[in-house]
C-alpha cells in the first residue's frame, strides 16, 4: 500500500469541484507492480463513476492491480451499476480508499461485497480528515439531512459591511472577490434579502465561466414581494430564481414572477418573516447539498438566529468604517449577554491578498 496514489487519487478528485453535484467527487488511481496503469474523474455530466473510468482506460492490466480512492465504492443501483461488481470482474486485487461513504445506501457495504469476494480493503486513517473536507457537503448533507450552509461576508476590520450614506467601491480587493466566485462555484443554492436585491440589483450569477453540474440556484428571501419585474434577477432567469415569500406576498405580483420563469413559494415564518428552516428542508428535500447566504445585515442575523447556519467565511479589508450608523456582519436584536453569543470553533485564517484574509470557521453546535 502507497499512501502516494491515494493522495494522487484525491487530487483527481479535485477536478470534479462543481461538476459533480449532487454526487460527491470521486478520483480512482489503479496500480498494478508500482505502475498507474488506470485513472478516472467522476463528473455528473459524465455518468460513469471514476473507478469505471480507471478500469476502462487500464482493460487486463486491472487484473490483480490496486485501486485508490477517495471514497468507498458504490454497491448500489443509481442512475449506473454497482461499482464493486465491475471491480470483482474485473479482478482488482486490492482497494484502499480514503474513507467509507457516508450515505445510508451504501456506508461500508461496498468494502463489505469486496471483501466478500476475496478483495483485500484497506481505509488508513490518516487520510480520512482531508477525505471529508474535500467533499464537507456532501459528508454533511447525508449525515445531517440538509445541505451545508455557508454564511459569507466582506466585512472591515471592525467588522462593517455598509457605510450609512454611499457603499461605492469595495471592502476588499478584486483578488478577494475572485476568491469569493470559486467558493460560490461550488456551491448548489445562494441567498439574498430582498435588501441587498433593491440596493445593488445583483445577479448572484457563478462568474468563473467554469463546467457545472447543475445551475446555481439564486434565491431571494422576500416577505412582501417586493422584487422588482425588470431587476436583473428576474431579467435573465432562466428557471434558475427562487423567490420565497409569505402569505402577504401579493398575489398578482406573484403570477406575474410566475409568468417570467421564477418559480415563488410561500414559506410563512415568525412576524411576518420568510421562514428560513423550512427554506433549508425545501432545499434538502431537493438534493441541494449546499447553501452559500451573500446577503446584509438583517437576514444574516436571522439566518444565525435561526440556526440554519453551520459555518462562516469571512473575508476582512483593511479598512475601519467606525460609526454606530455604519451596518455591522450582524444586525437585528443581536444577543444582550456575552455569555450568549453565538459561538464559532475550528477557526482557519486564509491569506487572499496582501493586507487581507479570510476567516473559516464553524458554528458550534451544542449535539
Amino acid at each position: 500500500m502507497n499512501l502516494a496514489f491515494l493522495r494522487e487519487a484525491i487530487e483527481l478528485a479535485r477536478q470534479g469541484y462543481g461538476r459533480t453535484s449532487p454526487n460527491p467527487m470521486v478520483g480512482a488511481v489503479l496500480e498494478r507492480d508500482g505502475v498507474v496503469v488506470g485513472r478516472g474523474v467522476h463528473t455528473y455530466a459524465g455518468v460513469r463513476h471514476a473507478e469505471i473510468v480507471a478500469l476502462e482506460q487500464a482493460g487486463e492490466k486491472a487484473r490483480g492491480a490496486t485501486l485508490y480512492l477517495n471514497l468507498e465504492p458504490c454497491a448500489h443501483q443509481g442512475r449506473t451499476p454497482p461499482c464493486v461488481e465491475a471491480l470483482v470482474a474485473a479482478g482488482v486485487r486490492r482497494v484502499v480508499a480514503a474513507m467509507q461513504d457516508p450515505n445510508p445506501r451504501v456506508s461500508g457495504q461496498g468494502f463489505q461485497r469486496l471483501r466478500e469476494a476475496g478483495i483485500d480493503v484497506f481505509v488508513p486513517a490518516e487520510m480520512r480528515e482531508e477525505a471529508e473536507r474535500l467533499n464537507e457537503p456532501f459528508v454533511h448533507f447525508m449525515r445531517q439531512g440538509r445541505p451545508l450552509v455557508t454564511l459569507k461576508s466582506a466585512v472591515t476590520l471592525d467588522g462593517k459591511i455598509a457605510a450609512p450614506d454611499d457603499n461605492e467601491g469595495w471592502i476588499t480587493s478584486e483578488v478577494a472577490r475572485r476568491h469569493v466566485q470559486t467558493i460560490r462555484h461550488g456551491a448548489d443554492a445562494i441567498l439574498t434579502g430582498i435588501g441587498t436585491v433593491l440596493a445593488d440589483d445583483c445577479l448572484l450569477t457563478d462568474r468563473t465561466g467554469l463546467e457545472r453540474s447543475r445551475p446555481l440556484l439564486r434565491i431571494v428571501a422576500d416577505s412582501q414581494l417586493r422584487i422588482p419585474l425588470h431587476c436583473k434577477m428576474v431579467e435573465s432567469c432562466q428557471g434558475d430564481v427562487l423567490v420565497a415569500t409569505t402569505s402577504a406576498g401579493p398575489a398578482e405580483r406573484r403570477r406575474a414572477l410566475e409568468g417570467r420563469g421564477v418559480r415563488v413559494v410561500t414559506l410563512d415564518g415568525p412576524g411576518g418573516r420568510t421562514n428560513l428552516q423550512a427554506l433549508v428542508e425545501l432545499l434538502a428535500r431537493e438534493n441541494y447539498l449546499s447553501l452559500m447566504i451573500e446577503a446584509g445585515s438583517i437576514l444574516n442575523w436571522a439566518a444565525l438566529e435561526a440556526g440554519i447556519v453551520d459555518k462562516v467565511f469571512l473575508y476582512y479589508g483593511a479598512k475601519i468604517l467606525g460609526g454606530v450608523q455604519a451596518l455591522p456582519m450582524a444586525g437585528g436584536p443581536g444577543r444582550r449577554r456575552r455569555r450568549d453569543a453565538i459561538r464559532v470553533e475550528r477557526l482557519t485564517l486564509h491569506p487572499i491578498a496582501p493586507d487581507e484574509f479570510a476567516v473559516e470557521a464553524y458554528v458550534h453546535r451544542d449535539y
